[in-house]
């Protein structure tokens, strides 16, 4: 499986490159996110796709991650919510907005998935940013780490 943008390749990791992944990690909290990811994809093997990491890869240069991104589970009521990041170097070139635009159309194009949702820190500008640029609004719920965002579709195109 793969999802392509104008700039790059996007697609779910295998279970074993993600327990590379978890290897490699030195932040604890990530290393956690990224067992939780192959965790669920162990359990959802058929839905996988929901759970795994998925890595941005330029298609200019071939092997390149300039991140990656990846979907927390998809609920009974149809809504999936995103994650993501960025490595330092790939920042303030659209990279982000790029992916979390076609992800989205993407996952709302998939069956069962009527709106996607992503939380940012409170602080994180750079990340409502990204949000906001790719079509999402703000819900006025506050979860855990900050402000939710949602994105439904076309209705909420200005």
């Amino acid at each position: 499986m793969r999802v392509e943008t104008e700039r790059m390749y996007l697609y779910p990791l295998s279970d074993e490159e993600m327990r590379l992944v978890i290897e490699k990690e030195s932040d604890p909290e990530m290393k956690q996110a990224y067992t939780e990811m192959l965790e669920g994809s162990l359990s959802h093997p058929d839905n996988r796709i929901w759970y795994a990491v998925w890595n941005m890869e330029l298609k200019n240069a071939p092997g390149t991650i300039v991140g990656d991104f990846c979907f927390k589970g998809l609920g009974k009521d149809g809504v999936v919510e995103i994650g993501y990041g960025l490595r330092e170097e790939f920042r303030h070139h659209g990279y982000m907005v790029e992916t979390v635009k076609v992800i989205t159309e993407w996952a709302l194009s998939m069956e069962g998935v009527c709106a996607v949702e992503a939380e940012t820190d409170l602080k994180n500008v750079a990340s409502q940013n990204v949000l906001m640029k790719a079509g999402f609004v703000k819900n006025g719920v506050i979860g855990e780490e900050g402000p939710r965002f949602v994105y439904r579709g076309k209705e909420n195109e200005r």
